[in-house]
């Protein structure tokens, strides 16, 4: 597996390559198929100085979905340390799922025209439009201080995929996310999947389809 390691704000030394590549023995033993391990170290300043972070976010890419994880510390060798716990978890869950279904198949299947064994209902075109675009609603201070918003969010922007809701859970798994959003490739209906308890999960759909046009395409 190829290894590419970038920092930003910070220089990398030739100890940290060398723990990325000790490090990198173990993901490639939970994700064979991956080709290629990206690196990014970026380092923080805040408060003039007087406090600093690195963050290290990795990125598996391979025959197969893109796989995820990042952490921030003090110290860029913690942030790797949990950086790699994080994905090797993600890597170990979504493995359990595959070999879960495998031996007691359950969750969403397609039938008579709808989807069952999975919780689906419909919600208004605002609201997926706040989950696709990051809005928060902004609060006004009692104190006259401007307006506040409790929520800091960071926002991306994606081109849309038509998957199965199997594969959004799938994708949803690698990259350690809470829910995924997707276009339903038997629907065309804009879908959001999350995660509940266990392997339990759960969409929310548009009763509207994304691109009418697309059958045309």
């Amino acid at each position: 597996m190829e290894t590419s390691i970038v920092g930003v704000g910070v220089g990398i030394t030739d100890r940290f390559r060398t723990v990325v590549e000790e490090k990198a023995v173990r993901i490639e033993h939970l994700a064979p198929r991956a080709q290629r391990l990206d690196v990014k170290v970026t380092h923080q300043a805040y408060k003039n100085g007087r406090m600093e972070d690195d963050t290290v976010e990795l990125t598996v890419t391979g025959k197969g979905p893109i796989v995820r994880a990042e952490a921030t510390d003090g110290d860029k060798f913690a942030a790797l340390d949990m950086a790699v716990d994080r994905l090797c978890q993600q890597l170990r869950r979504a493995k359990e799922k595959r070999v879960d279904a495998r031996q007691h198949p359950r969750g969403a299947t397609f039938k008579n025209g709808s989807l069952q064994g999975i919780d689906v209902e419909p919600v208004s075109a605002d609201v997926l439009h706040a989950v696709a675009t990051g809005e928060i609603p902004i609060i006004a201070g009692e104190d006259g201080e401007g307006d506040y918003t409790p929520v800091v969010i960071r926002t991306k922007n994606f081109e849309p995929e038509w998957l199965t809701v199997e594969e959004a859970v799938d994708r949803m798994e690698l990259v350690g996310h809470d829910f995924f959003l997707f276009i339903d490739a038997r629907t065309d209906h804009p879908s959001v999947v999350y995660r509940r308890k266990g392997w339990d999960y759960g969409v929310i759909s548009l009763t509207t389809p994304a691109a009418p046009e697309r059958a045309a395409s």
